[in-house]
């Protein structure tokens, strides 16, 4: 279990430093083949400095998990500013949901963030909070549900359930994308733009007013 006790914030330079080490052992070495004096070496500062920040090492795999899922959320939230903000005619839907599907496929799909997250899922899960208690893994999906509700209020969409139209849009696009593929980089491989198309087509026939 992670550590209850007190930890202290501590300079934000040597935060980075534990981090960005503990993210490279875990990934290279493994989580149960990691230990504190690796993350400590790799990162200049002294193990007990680690503890004093972190706890223990399974504290610092949420932090370097969260500091992940993070980074990841902003990239989202970003793109969703960008490509998704003011549409006012439902005409321009269409071609701003491909738009924003093929930023995504590319700024966060192929990133070494959502590599490193899926790695993190798949060796070290046993270590990683329980779904309930991870407050990022949904957070994409609500991000995207905020952003459906608003063009249903601005008459574009119907959306009864905006969490639901958000799991729909990305079951629709990027996990038939990655279903049928096992990537979504839409720089190497020209058979992704297809699929996202072909969902958002799905995706809009399903939830535009009757």
């Amino acid at each position: 279990m992670p550590t209850e006790k007190t930890l202290r914030a501590g300079s934000a330079q040597k935060r980075a430093a534990i981090l960005a080490a503990a993210r490279e052992l875990f990934l290279t070495e493994g989580f149960d083949r990691s230990s504190v004096d690796a993350v400590a070496a790799r990162a200049g500062v002294s193990k007990r400095t680690v503890y004093d920040y972190f706890g223990d090492k399974q504290t610092l795999l949420h932090a370097v998990f969260d500091a992940v899922g993070q980074s990841l959320l902003a990239t989202v939230r970003r793109t969703i500013d960008d490509m998704l903000e003011g549409l006012s005619d439902a005409a321009e839907l269409e071609p701003a949901l491909v738009a924003f599907s093929m930023r995504i496929a590319t700024d966060m799909l192929d990133s070494a963030e959502y590599t490193t997250l899926q790695r993190f899922v798949r060796t070290a899960s046993g270590h990683l909070p329980e779904p309930d208690d991870r407050a990022l893994t949904n957070a994409p999906e609500e991000a995207m549900g905020e952003r459906f509700a608003a063009f249903a209020e601005a008459g574009l969409l119907d959306v009864p359930d905006a969490r639901l139209a958000a799991d729909h849009f990305i079951a629709l696009t990027f996990g038939v994308t990655l279903s049928r593929l096992g990537s979504a980089n839409a720089a190497k491989d020209s058979r992704v733009r297809p699929l996202i198309v072909a969902g958002v087509r799905a995706f809009l026939r399903a939830y535009r007013p009757a």
